[in-house]
């Protein structure tokens, strides 16, 4: 009998809500630093681990990890010249023809008198020609 009595309590009471009928405003909250999309500085230092730790994955056959350090180091230090040339390697290696054109592209236009620049020409030269957009 007291359980039917509290549901009768309860029907008759109005809900807290009904009785203040308020909005609240909630404020976002902080952003979180490990989403903020990482900033960039010249540093030719870790440019260079960045490019160590590629080398290390190349030799394990891990392109894929080998191409995400040589992009970091491209970030690091946009005039490593051999970042951009390994780079280029590694997604040659990962079929990846437009991304594989675009750093020996890059590597040609920092280091045209490295004597790698004929044989990255000459790759160049075998990869598919960029798809115009229209």
């Amino acid at each position: 009998m007291a359980s039917a009595r509290q549901g009768e309590l309860k029907q008759q009471r109005p809900s807290k809500q009904a009785e203040n009928p308020q909005v609240l405003e909630v404020e976002p909250p902080e952003e979180d630093e490990s989403s903020k999309p990482k900033e960039y500085a010249f540093n030719p230092l870790q440019a260079e681990k960045e490019t160590r730790i590629g080398n290390f994955y190349w030799k394990k056959k891990s392109y894929k990890a080998a191409a995400l350090r040589y992009e970091e180091a491209t970030r690091w230090n946009p005039g490593d010249a051999d970042a951009w040339f390994r780079l280029g390697e590694a997604r040659e290696k990962l079929k990846q023809p437009a991304a594989a054109r675009a750093a020996y592209e890059q590597f040609l236009e920092l280091a045209e008198d490295d004597k790698r620049a004929t044989e990255v020409k000459k790759r160049v030269a075998k990869l598919p020609p960029p798809k115009k957009e229209g």
